[in-house]
């Protein structure tokens, strides 16, 4: 993603999603920025003495303080203590966010880390997700989440039983977007590997090809035994394509919030949400559906999460929705390198799963990278 093409979105997304507020002048808007830095980086208020030699602002201290009280009054920082300096409010941070002229650049170790990672990264789709999410959070030391490719538009490619005991049997679906599912099935009878070979091939005459929404009953071939064991794996199929109409969620790095706020009740509030795979789904989509990128505070509209940040960036294959991977941590969160290692991820990820799905798509590298990469 180019610096153009990132504020030329964050303005339309300003426009189209929040009410727009009084603009900055330029030396408010420097000191801003100067204090949200600062706090990112120290989570210690910050004081005018400090600000008055950072470049850009260039002021004495006298001015900076009368700045700053003028940027409290208008809502953008706070003094938490009368004799303490002063800390960004959730609409500081948001324009700090929305003047941001890039989604800021991982280092070069970093991003050597996540081309490593998507060049040897194997194993099913549910691994590949998995371990994708403690990537992610190993990058920006928040927890992260990362949404698969829901299963709605998927066909089954393979199925087959394998015989675990004499009546306990694994089966075994392959979907088109990669996802390999397995559930165990208890046989009320005996079943010998010829007949579960034929059972196997029952269901692969009836199902391959077939979307894994559409899998229902079976008819009667005229071989009790075979019919008998392929339908009731046809009933975990269908079990199966009916709980994956919801998107696959991976949490990587939970533990990392325990660190990141100093309130015990908010840590087991957002743990609680990050336990509940559908209000996740339901956070990011909603995130995404009102066309932002990062939602601070209250304007993700949970209210358990009002003292924490998310971080979005979708996932596409061929223009087409393939998930999504998120970022949560406290509203004090290094905006630049969280939505760097979102987007860099994001973007990979897609990749990966369209090279799995057999398209042709090739991750997105910007001349940035590629310039940071050569230094």
């Amino acid at each position: 993603m180019t610096t153009t093409d990132y504020g030329t979105r964050q303005a339309e997304k300003g426009r189209s999603s929040r009410p727009t507020g009084a603009r900055l002048d330029e030396r408010k808007a420097a000191i801003l920025e100067a204090v949200v830095t600062e706090y990112i980086g120290t989570a210690q208020p910050v004081g005018s003495q400090h600000i008055a030699g950072v470049p850009g602002v260039n002021v004495s201290s006298a001015t900076v303080r009368s700045e700053m009280a003028a940027l409290e009054s208008e809502g953008y920082l706070v003094q938490p203590h009368t004799s303490a300096g002063r800390i960004p409010t959730d609409k500081g941070y948001r324009f700090f966010v929305d003047n941001m002229a890039s989604p800021g650049v991982l280092g070069p170790a970093q991003r050597q880390k996540v081309y490593r990672f998507f060049d040897q990264v194997h194993g099913e789709m549910g691994e590949m997700l998995e371990r994708a999410s403690r990537l992610l959070s190993d990058l920006t030391s928040c927890a992260a989440v990362v949404m698969g490719p829901p299963h709605d538009s998927a066909v089954i490619r393979s199925v087959q039983l394998v015989g675990l005991g004499p009546r306990s049997v694994l089966v075994v679906i392959v979907l088109s977007d990669g996802t390999v599912d397995k559930c165990s099935i208890e046989l009320t009878n005996d079943a010998s590997d010829e007949l579960l070979e034929a059972a196997s091939r029952r269901l692969q005459s009836e199902f391959v090809g077939a979307p894994v929404l559409a899998v229902g009953p079976l008819g009667r071939s005229g071989n009790s035994d075979v019919d008998d064991v392929a339908e009731i794996a046809a009933h975990v199929i269908s079990e199966i394509g009916q709980k994956g109409v919801c998107d696959q969620i991976f949490v990587g790095g939970p533990s990392r919030l325990a660190v990141a706020f100093d309130a015990v009740e908010t840590v087991r509030s957002v743990m609680t949400i990050l336990e509940q795979q559908m209000v996740v789904v339901s956070l990011l989509r909603d995130v995404m559906d009102r066309g932002l990128s990062v939602a601070i505070g209250e304007e993700h509209g949970f209210a358990p999460l009002a003292s924490c940040a998310v971080v979005v960036a979708p996932v596409s294959v061929d223009g087409h929705d393939a998930g999504a991977v998120g970022l949560l941590g406290p509203t004090r969160m290094n905006y630049p390198q969280a939505l760097a290692a979102a987007h860099m991820v994001g973007d990979r990820l897609g990749a990966r799963i369209a090279q799995r799905l057999g398209s042709g798509v090739t991750p997105q590298t910007t001349a940035t990278d590629r310039s940071s990469d050569r230094g």
